[in-house]
């Protein structure tokens, strides 16, 4: 069964009396518990594509389903619900708060969401997603007393927080040097052989290489992909 589901998506900007089109008809389907590249170059719209499917913006037209939900064009207050509980989030940057615990980092999502949740009840939640990434032991150290891997841990373990059916991860390696940056892919397949979907937005081939499916996007449409690990077309 689908997770995601696109039908004709566009998106163009309007700066004053120029139309700018950035995504020109995307139709895609991705399945639960997929593992999904979306690659290209700089300015080829995956950006754009990720911030729809994420829930950060809304296209200009066409429909998209998440869950079996249509979210394209729900408000702004509706969408930011569907993140909170729905998706996870990772970024190049990390984006942790510098004067705040590693486990406080990750419970910062349960104030949003989980407000039934005790302050006990949040922490142990917390913990136990720092064990999974294998950070057990720096739950207590601040972002400056930890490496760029064990900080992309940590954002990763925030994303997890609220048990999101489908997980973002944008260039996610970007600021990681090249063992690290295999060790935080080897931890993405990990999630996704425990059932989480995850879609990746790479320019890297050596990173989309991790996905077991990738799909190519220029000049703000899908082209054919390249597909392994048994991935099929979307």
């Amino acid at each position: 069964m689908s997770l995601i589901v696109t039908n004709n998506i566009t998106k163009t900007y309007f700066l004053g009396e120029i139309d700018v089109p950035v995504l020109k008809g995307i139709s895609l389907s991705i399945g639960r518990g997929e593992y999904v590249a979306l690659m290209g170059a700089s300015g080829s719209g995956k950006s754009t594509l990720m911030n729809i499917l994420g829930c950060l913006d809304r296209p200009t037209d066409g429909k998209y389903f998440l869950d079996g939900q249509e979210v394209g064009h729900i408000s702004g207050d509706k969408r930011a619900l569907v993140r909170n509980r729905q998706i996870g989030f990772v970024f190049q940057s990390f984006n942790l708060l510098p004067r705040t615990s590693a486990l406080d980092n990750v419970i910062m999502p349960l104030s949003y969401t989980a407000g039934t949740l005790s302050n006990r009840e949040a922490r142990r939640r917390g913990i136990e997603m720092l064990e999974r990434v294998g950070l057990s032991d720096r739950m207590h150290h601040y972002p400056s007393q930890l490496s760029g891997g064990q900080q992309q841990r940590v954002a990763i373990a925030r994303a997890l927080i609220n048990r999101p059916p489908v997980l973002f991860a944008d260039e996610p390696t970007g600021n990681l040097d090249s063992r690290t940056s295999d060790e935080v892919m080897k931890m993405f397949s990990e999630l996704n052989d425990d059932g989480i979907t995850i879609i990746l937005v790479t320019h890297a081939l050596e990173v989309s290489q991790f996905a077991k499916r990738t799909v190519h996007i220029h000049d703000g449409m899908l082209v054919a992909g390249s597909y392994g690990g048994g991935g099929t077309a979307a």
